[in-house]
């Protein structure tokens, strides 16, 4: 868990902002965490099953970009989480004996702990060193240990979270601590039908409801506010043009809230909106600006049969990029 003077700084910075907001990676705490997990299993909601047959399809020719020259190379997940989707690769590229080392990278020991206890029971011979801590920081201390070639991945579109200004921030990032030649998959979830996306993020059983009043939920326990949730109503917007879900809470009356920790009360206004969550869509376009404002050349792009989603493949190439 965060720390509490993390929470606290972000809640007041959030709640004291017009509009106001809330971090979105708060709303993972452990009932949280559970939470998501339903969303990920409801019809509605697409994305991890169209990248999960991407790597169940699409194992051999992914793997194969991997091993390329056969030389010994790092793979490297950031965010690795449960590993449902990785351990795909991990069991065929054990299998074709490729030359290589696992690496997971996540903010949560716990987390990082569990997969390793699994892949020891499931992949013996993995070589796996999971890794705890800020992406770029654990990513420095690989190469201080390793020289390999790196090859990234950073799944389950989690780039769509991230602001304009983060995207290009996390992949400059990720360019200064690669090599030419190192390897970036992302995860990206692409503009479709308005309907598609709004029944996975407005959902018809609640659920995402449920997960963004948890975060008050959590404030409540946490920094001893009085949120009522039932003030509270979700709303969900899709804008096709730039490809933003946002996600909100809206108070459905004038109110205030306390927070204990924080010493202060705060008010809404009714129907005034907190901002949650964002979830951004891609199409082709933005993805090979990506690549090449970045310093990366897209090598191949994996799609799933309906083209829903995309795991985009890129090189880092031999040039320097600067913000």
């Amino acid at each position: 868990m965060e720390n509490n003077h993390t929470i606290q700084s972000d809640t007041e910075r959030g709640l004291s902002a017009d509009p106001k907001f809330l971090l979105p990676r708060y709303l993972y705490d452990e009932k949280g965490s559970r939470i998501f997990q339903q969303i990920m299993e409801m019809p509605e909601y697409y994305l991890t099953r169209c990248e999960m047959e991407i790597f169940t399809q699409q194992k051999e020719n992914i793997s194969r970009s991997f091993i390329c020259d056969g030389s010994p190379f790092d793979l490297i997940e950031l965010g690795s989480g449960d590993g449902l989707k990785t351990k795909v690769l991990l069991h065929y590229l054990t299998r074709k004996k490729a030359c290589y080392r696992f690496f997971p990278v996540d903010i949560s020991k716990r987390i990082n702990d569990d997969l390793v206890r699994q892949l020891k029971r499931e992949i013996p011979g993995l070589y796996t060193r999971a890794l705890n801590g800020d992406y770029f920081l654990m990513m420095k201390e690989l190469n201080k240990i390793s020289k390999n070639r790196k090859v990234i991945l950073f799944l389950g579109s989690n780039i769509g979270n991230f602001s304009d200004d983060e995207v290009n921030l996390f992949y400059h990032n990720i360019h200064q601590v690669l090599n030419p030649g190192d390897m970036v998959l992302t995860g990206f979830d692409l503009k479709k039908s308005p309907a598609v996306i709004m029944n996975a993020y407005h959902d018809p059983h609640g659920l995402t409801r449920d997960f963004n009043l948890n975060l008050l939920v959590r404030l409540n326990r946490e920094l001893g506010a009085d949120f009522d949730t039932t003030c509270f109503e979700q709303h969900t917007e899709y804008n096709p043009v730039s490809g933003d879900v946002k996600s909100f809470l809206v108070s459905v009356k004038k109110q205030e809230a306390e927070i204990r920790m924080l010493k202060k009360v705060f008010y809404f206004r009714k129907w005034e909106p907190v901002f949650m969550e964002r979830s951004r869509k891609f199409d082709l376009k933005i993805i090979s600006r990506l690549a090449g404002e970045n310093g990366f050349r897209i090598e191949t792009n994996f799609t799933d049969e309906k083209e829903y989603f995309m795991d985009s493949l890129w090189i880092k190439q031999d040039k320097n990029i600067t913000l």
